[in-house]
């Protein structure tokens, strides 16, 4: 049972996250809090994994592309994207749109990862899609079409589209390191690929209205909670550990209500829980789409043949 807090810790810390992230909006630019998010987590890192990280240098060296590449992904374009998106939507937005990851990770998975689409990608993609429409419509599709995809929700779709991406690489690539050396090296090089953005922004100093926001973003955010998800997974497994994941959305719209005082729409709890039923069914519903398609070629062919 207590293997069950490392994954649920991880989420409720990535929820709260969310709400971070909303408070940074104004309190400090988002390509400074991006910065001083993954360097503070460096500093922290470093004194712990420089050397053990140092000796796996020749297998560092023969994946650096890689690891600089997810480090892109992961640690420079997913979040910075979600602090700049922070500007214009919504904490509780944020939730939904985090919670399709493992949808965008699967459906991402077919092309790349080569594997099988099931009956679940297949409905949960169009149940998603239909619950985000309702959600970034706020219930009026119709208005979704004429004024189109505000700023911020594209950003944040591409947020998750990002670290989907991170997800469906770093399983592929599978570079031969202990996760924690991974991450560690893949917070080196995002943290260098901030610099330009962190040179270029225009409120960069930590001042008492946001210190607290960066400690949390660069400790528990970026250190805490990617560690007790690496021992969640260990201990229950991939596939029973994302199934917390699910639980982001609702715990990230309850701390919103609690703490900016947003609130909760029909048009949020309609389209946010049609997109999670969406993301459940692509987890649950296995069966290949193709042995679906066999059995009903197969029927319809036993029906028209002439006796």
């Amino acid at each position: 049972m207590k293997n069950l807090l490392f994954p649920l810790g991880a989420v409720l810390i990535w929820s709260i996250n969310s709400v971070v992230s909303k408070l940074a909006a104004g309190a400090i630019d988002p390509g400074a809090i991006s910065f001083y998010r993954w360097a503070l987590a460096l500093i922290l890192l470093t004194p712990f994994l420089l050397l053990p990280v140092w000796r796996q240098r020749a297998v560092i060296k023969q994946h650096v592309w890689k690891l600089f590449i997810l480090g892109l992904l992961g640690m420079g374009f997913y979040q910075s994207l979600a602090y700049y998106a922070a500007y214009t939507v919504s904490a509780t937005f944020m939730g939904i749109i985090n919670s399709l990851i493992p949808l965008l990770t699967v459906i991402l998975s077919i092309p790349v990862l080569r594997i099988a689409p099931t009956i679940g990608i297949a409905l949960g993609t169009i149940l998603s899609l239909s619950g985000l429409t309702w959600l970034v419509s706020k219930g009026n599709p119709a208005e979704l079409l004429t004024h189109g995809l505000g700023r911020g929700e594209l950003l944040m779709f591409v947020a998750g589209l990002a670290y989907a991406l991170y997800g469906v690489l770093a399983k592929r690539w599978s570079v031969p390191l202990p996760g924690i050396h991974s991450i560690y090296m893949q917070i080196v090089f995002g943290v260098i690929l901030l610099i330009p953005v962190f040179l270029s922004a225009d409120n960069v100093a930590l001042t008492a209205d946001n210190i607290g926001l960066v400690l949390y973003a660069g400790i528990a955010a970026s250190i805490f909670a990617p560690l007790l998800w690496i021992l969640g997974v260990t201990r229950l497994g991939a596939n029973a550990a994302s199934i917390f994941m699910n639980l982001a959305p609702i715990l990230t719209a309850i701390i919103a209500a609690v703490f900016l005082k947003e609130e909760l729409h029909s048009y949020h709890i309609i389209g946010g829980g049609v997109v999670l039923i969406g993301v459940i069914l692509a987890q649950r519903l296995r069966t290949p789409l193709t042995q679906v398609l066999r059995r009903k070629t197969k029927k319809t062919t036993s029906v028209n043949t002439p006796l």
